[in-house]
């Protein structure tokens, strides 16, 4: 199998500037020449909606981001783009812009004759007992109708204040919870039948291994960029993560 990337936990957003530049470095020195490029999830910080590439008060910095798609799209790299926890709105008119095909959370697939599961992660953090609950509740269809029907002002207040209680939460929930939980991903492996299992979500990148029903499996967790930054190549059936 060709070179294939995977990335996640960007949180692109116009107050981290030095993120969106390394995402462009990477796309145009790093990603070209790859079969393929998977991101899964959390591209965005924040994803009020389609209407930001075209709207007059929306997002520069998505239709930035949506030609360096394309152009790498247009060079040979099929794009693969997961919904996260913050960009879940992400739509049709997006991939359309970018070049990119939405993937579901999971999408099962072989590479280098291993069974693989790709998730964004949060699912696997099931003692996340009032994340979940509002996981379920944005992800319905009529919390999005709603959200969609308001003005783009009136989103990014909500947004925001999503954002504050969120982090209110993160503040006074322990580590150890909004981590994987390890019976959700024993689960995952046997569910899904699969050896391997590629995330993100956590922001803790390692390669971790199970042994499940008597088989040898791995959890590999790609890294965030807010800080440091990486992705996961694999690259005749070897994996391995590179930082930056």
């Amino acid at each position: 199998m060709s070179r294939t990337l995977f990335i996640s936990d960007l949180h692109l957003s116009s107050e981290q500037p030095h993120v969106s530049a390394q995402l462009f470095r990477f796309l145009s020195d790093t990603a070209p020449g790859a079969a393929a490029l998977y991101i899964l999830g959390d591209l965005f910080d924040a994803w009020l909606g389609d209407d930001v590439l075209e709207a007059p008060d929306g997002e520069p910095l998505a239709r930035e981001v949506a030609d360096a798609l394309h152009a790498l799209r247009g060079a040979g790299t099929e794009i693969l783009l997961m919904h996260g926890n913050r960009d879940f709105l992400l739509g049709t008119r997006f991939a359309q812009a970018s070049g990119a095909r939405l993937i579901e959370d999971p999408t099962l697939l072989s590479i280098g004759g291993h069974s693989v599961a790709l998730m964004h992660g949060d699912t696997l953090c099931s003692d996340d007992v009032a994340y979940q609950k509002f996981r379920a509740l944005a992800r319905s269809k009529p919390f999005q109708d709603d959200f969609l029907s308001k003005s783009l002002a009136e989103r990014r207040t909500l947004a925001q204040t999503y954002r504050a209680k969120s982090e209110q939460v993160k503040r006074a929930t322990p580590q150890d919870i909004m981590d994987v939980t390890p019976a959700a991903v024993h689960d995952a492996f046997r569910h899904h039948a699969v050896s391997r299992l590629i995330h993100g979500h956590t922001h803790r990148p390692a390669m971790h291994r199970y042994e499940v029903d008597g088989r040898r499996c791995e959890r590999w967790v790609l890294p965030d960029w807010d800080r440091r930054g990486g992705y996961l190549v694999v690259e005749a059936g070897g994996l391995r993560l590179e930082r930056f």
